[in-house]
């Protein structure tokens, strides 16, 4: 079991900002999850993967996919607050579920560093 969240490699936001967005969208797909999906992640360690795609393009595309699926997701749409202008879509929550169903979608995007 596993959370995959994907961000947008072509955004210049600090640090502070990228783990900002990415709590949204591991807590925004988590409230969409089913409770046993819920329980058996969190049994085994609530593992949560973050990967990056190089532009916008790209993370609709995956969005596009996920929509197609019974996974839970979160598309998130900055407030427009701080760093970024307001509705920038700043990267995508998937999960918790089955590792493989995830895969599927996610496994070859790389590591964000």
């Amino acid at each position: 079991m596993k959370q995959v969240i994907i961000m947008r490699g072509d955004l210049s936001i600090s640090r502070g900002k990228i783990a900002a967005q990415t709590c949204h969208a591991s807590l925004g797909s988590y409230k969409r999850a089913d409770e046993k999906i819920i329980k058996k992640w969190e049994r085994e360690g609530g593992k949560k993967v973050v990967v990056k795609v190089n532009d916008l393009k790209k993370l609709f595309e995956v969005y596009e996919l996920i929509k197609a699926t019974d996974i839970p997701y979160f598309l998130v749409q900055d407030a427009g607050h701080t760093e970024l202008p307001e509705s920038t879509i700043t990267c995508l929550g998937i999960g918790p579920d089955e590792d493989e169903k995830i895969d599927k979608i996610t496994g070859e995007f790389k590591l964000l560093k």
